[in-house]
């Protein structure tokens, strides 16, 4: 309980300093964390490469790490400085995590910035999409399906309706923005989403993608 307690205030915290980056009040609850993680532990065999595209606290973070393999690998990509150190602390002193922190790095820089040596058989984002611009959307989502295998998974998730909400109340550039938004995440979808998730018990309510290139 007072590990949680610790997590919710540094990401409130961050979140009232950054909500741009953050994108909620709270990290991912355990019902958005098991659909994001719904591909973990079901690769080939020589183990799983996995990526989690900020993890902030990490929350999903813990589902994965509970679902990996003997020999599957996780890397975790974090830009926020207070964040990569909260999870590097977490996989040196907490017993659940320690027992796979050989086989994790936790990189601080954006996904865009990832070297394009590695891909990888699962990536999971966490990132708040219809926060930024739609020149960084489109730049995301190529850095994504880049560093995805072919015939690998991408798992995201979106806050149900929260385009068409912001747009009911936004002028016209943010409209333009969040239609721009919508073009660029529904290019991927159309084509490739294999499985749609609901997840109403979470706060706000999200749907999960499952993308396979």
């Amino acid at each position: 309980m007072r590990r949680r307690l610790s997590e919710y205030g540094l990401f409130f915290r961050e979140c009232l300093r950054n909500f741009h980056a953050t994108g909620a009040i709270v990290p991912s609850g355990r019902f958005l964390a098991s659909a994001l993680a719904r591909f973990v532990g079901n690769g080939p065999a020589g183990g799983q490469q996995i990526l989690e595209v900020g993890p902030g606290t990490g929350a999903v973070t813990r589902r994965i790490v509970a679902q990996m393999g003997p020999d599957d690998q996780l890397d975790l990509v974090e830009p926020n400085d207070r964040f990569v150190e909260q999870l590097r602390q977490q996989f040196e002193t907490d017993p659940a995590l320690q027992r796979v922190a050989e086989r994790v790095r936790v990189l601080h820089c954006p996904v865009e910035q990832l070297a394009h040596g590695k891909v990888y058989d699962l990536i999971i984002s966490g990132l708040p999409l219809n926060n930024f611009s739609v020149a960084d959307v489109q730049g995301i989502l190529a850095a994504l399906t880049g560093l995805l295998k072919p015939g690998g998974t991408l798992s995201f998730f979106e806050y149900i309706a929260v385009r068409r909400a912001r747009a009911l109340l936004s002028g016209r550039a943010e409209r333009a923005r969040l239609r721009g938004i919508g073009r660029a995440i529904g290019a991927v979808l159309d084509q490739h989403e294999i499985r749609r998730e609901w997840i109403w018990p979470n706060l706000p309510p999200a749907w999960v993608h499952h993308v396979r290139l």
